[in-house]
């Protein structure tokens, strides 16, 4: 694997990257939550920060663009749709670009909903996903601007990457999402098989991530509003998936 990807927390539960291009030596962070955490994890392998790839507008991945760019005089690439929003962008993309890092190519995939310009970052050499707050393991993020329909749009565009592909999420929630996955979905053994997985994984002291998207079509139960189990389980039988999707994230809401 050409791409080195580093994990580690930042604020309080927001997940940091650093992902390295062996090639080109190039180094990115994948939103930018917090300073220190991101300086401490560079200066740990002895990296030097050359690009900040931005998902969204949202503070908690934001905040560190400013000082890592005084410090780095780095490159910061982020959502057209949102270059209102994000102080510090230097590179404005959409859905169906593309962006490298050195030899590393990644591809753009519009995930309105969390945000309305949210977008995730794919390479699809390496398949690897970087998702943020549009998708998390056994869950997605809360619809703070955008519509059931626009955002179950953006997680069909995740649904038809490779089910092999590895996923990077934003945010420590998955123990939540399952507790509230498990409450609509008591039956499903890949789902129940993910959440004692991932007890393990916390009680071990790792991180839950990253997941891999292929089990997590079997087991999210938001990825699975197209079928005929969630339709049945939202009492939504003869709605499209869309509006399932929509029964399912109000139900998170007020879990």
């Amino acid at each position: 694997m050409s791409l080195e990807i580093a994990v580690f927390p930042a604020r309080s539960d927001n997940f940091g990257y650093l992902v390295r291009d062996d090639a080109s030596g190039r180094v990115a962070a994948i939103d930018a939550p917090e300073e220190a955490p991101i300086i401490a994890e560079l200066d740990k392998r002895g990296w030097a920060l050359t690009d900040i790839f931005i998902t969204h507008h949202h503070p908690d991945h934001t905040d560190a663009i400013a000082p890592l760019k005084r410090r780095f005089d780095c490159n910061v690439i982020g959502p057209k749709d949102e270059a209102g929003k994000i102080a510090g962008l230097d590179t404005l993309v959409g859905g169906g670009d593309t962006v490298t890092l050195g030899e590393t190519v990644f591809e753009v995939i519009d995930v309105p909903g969390h945000t309305l310009g949210h977008i995730a970052f794919f390479a699809p050499e390496e398949k690897v996903l970087f998702s943020a707050d549009a998708l998390f393991s056994m869950g997605v993020g809360r619809m703070f601007e955008g519509d059931a329909h626009s955002m179950w749009a953006g997680l069909e565009r995740l649904k038809a990457l490779p089910p092999e592909t590895m996923v990077y999420c934003g945010h420590e929630y998955t123990l939540a999402n399952a507790k509230f996955a498990l409450s609509i979905d008591p039956e499903n053994a890949a789902l129940k098989a993910r959440a004692e997985q991932a007890q393990a994984q916390i009680d071990a002291g790792q991180p839950t991530i990253p997941f891999n998207l292929g089990e997590d079509f079997a087991a999210n139960p938001f990825l699975r509003a197209d079928t005929p189990e969630m339709a049945r389980a939202m009492d939504h039988e003869d709605a499209p998936a869309w509006q399932i999707f929509g029964a399912i994230r109000k139900a998170k809401d007020n879990f």
